[in-house]
């Protein structure tokens, strides 16, 4: 095996005047040997010391992209998208929006900070792979319990990096969102994972049943007294809150207790019946992955308690409450992932800097007189929020639980408590 040695030595220091000098001064010399054994090398077995290509990403464009890979092994297919975030990458991986999808980090260095078990937004990732430029190989936070790989091969999700990051995202940008499909598999050709990844679709799937929740629970947790920044609710009127699990994440839930409501998690399939009858003052419609048009059961659901309480949707709530208001929603090109997407809030002018996930919009042209848009993304002009006085209806397309602004969009839940206790006073 070939080998590589340095030697470093010290020779015999000897005593150097300095020619035509008045004051001679005395240096201390060392010699720097090099040498290269190769003694007993093997050809073909030489040994690197750096990881070397081992996987690959296959896009349905045709494309072939090598890289090296972290966390699980094997074989998944997904969608991929980018997310503009320069930090949170743990609230991404357990955020059950993102499943289905392999998630492509633009910000270059990815795990300086490791994984703590105080960020995580679901119980489990959900997504299909980890897509980044540079891994960290290091840590350093006073939080961080174990590396960003270790916390990935645990759960079994691919990673990927050393990978042109850019290259791929100017890709998405200009084609859309595209199948792919990662391998670390040398068995399976390129040909193979390229068939794989153009026979595969996420569109019409029902992918909310594979993260909701199974039975009914009650939620307790409020957000950490060190990260709390707003106590205006802890002390008021408690309003019970029938939450719809289609994906939910921890942190909604902890803004509602912080502003003190009671509440109740249910499936994604349980029937307005049995909510009707628990006597709810709202019902938040969560959040959740993939296309709304794949789950009718749930905009059925949706119809059948519009206007009979108070109703706050967030991103796939926001969606479903668009057509079971009458409206459409459409796959946008590449979608919105990240934590600095602009919104305009219509109502007061300010501006807000949301954090958001979502492949689909509401086509505020399809809506009914009377629902009235009332945040729009400044990206792109697409709708962001809705209103719908008339039926108690509010709803946001991005995240007002996760602050990056970081304070800017909590105020929508103190006006999901207002529109309950205006309800509950006319009653």
């Amino acid at each position: 095996m070939a080998t590589a040695a340095f030697n470093l030595a010290l020779r015999n220091p000897s005593t150097f005047i300095l020619p035509k000098s008045p004051n001679p001064t005395k240096l201390r010399v060392c010699t720097l040997r090099c040498s290269s054994a190769t003694a007993n090398a093997v050809p073909g077995l030489s040994e690197r010391p750096w990881k070397t290509s081992d996987a690959r990403l296959v896009l349905e464009d045709g494309s072939i992209w090598r890289a090296k890979s972290f966390g699980a092994s094997g074989t998944q297919v997904g969608e991929v998208v980018f997310n503009t975030s320069l930090t949170g990458y743990q609230e991404i991986l357990t955020d059950p929006s993102y499943a289905g999808q392999f998630v492509l980090m633009t910000n270059p260095h990815i795990g300086n900070t490791g994984v703590n078990f105080d960020d995580e937004e679901s119980k489990q990732c959900f997504l299909g792979g980890l897509v980044i430029r540079s891994i960290s190989i290091s840590t350093s936070n006073w939080r961080c319990a174990e590396t960003l790989g270790d916390y990935l091969a645990e759960r079994n999700i691919m990673g990927i990096y050393d990978v042109d990051t850019r290259a791929i995202t100017r890709r998405l940008r200009q084609d859309g969102s595209l199948v792919g499909v990662l391998s670390t598999e040398e068995s399976k050709t390129d040909e193979e994972l390229l068939e794989m990844s153009r026979s595969w679709d996420i569109v019409g799937v029902d992918l909310i049943s594979g993260v909701s929740c199974k039975e009914p629970y009650e939620w307790v947790d409020k957000t950490n007294s060190e990260w709390e920044f707003n106590y205006s609710g802890r002390d008021g009127e408690a309003f019970h809150v029938v939450a719809y699990d289609f994906g939910i994440k921890h942190n909604i839930l902890r803004r509602l207790a912080s502003h003190g409501c009671k509440i109740t998690v249910v499936p994604s399939t349980w029937p307005a019946s049995e909510i009707l009858k628990r006597k709810p003052d709202g019902v938040l419609f969560s959040n959740g992955p993939g296309d709304p048009s794949a789950v009718p059961y749930a905009v059925e659901t949706v119809k059948e308690i519009l206007g009979k309480v108070p109703v706050f949707g967030i991103c796939m709530g926001h969606q479903l409450l668009g057509q079971a208001l009458g409206g459409k929603t459409f796959k946008m090109k590449f979608g919105h992932h990240g934590g600095n997407h602009p919104v305009r809030n219509l109502r007061s002018g300010h501006v807000e800097i949301s954090a958001q996930n979502h492949n689909y919009a509401v086509d505020p042209a399809s809506l009914p007189e009377g629902v009235e848009v009332t945040h729009v993304n400044l990206n792109d002009g697409s709708c962001a929020g809705l209103a719908y006085p008339a039926q108690n209806i509010m709803s946001l397309q991005y995240h007002p639980e996760a602050s990056p602004g970081p304070r800017d969009s909590d105020y929508a839940f103190g006006e999901f408590i207002k529109l309950m206790k205006k309800v509950k006073v006319n009653a």
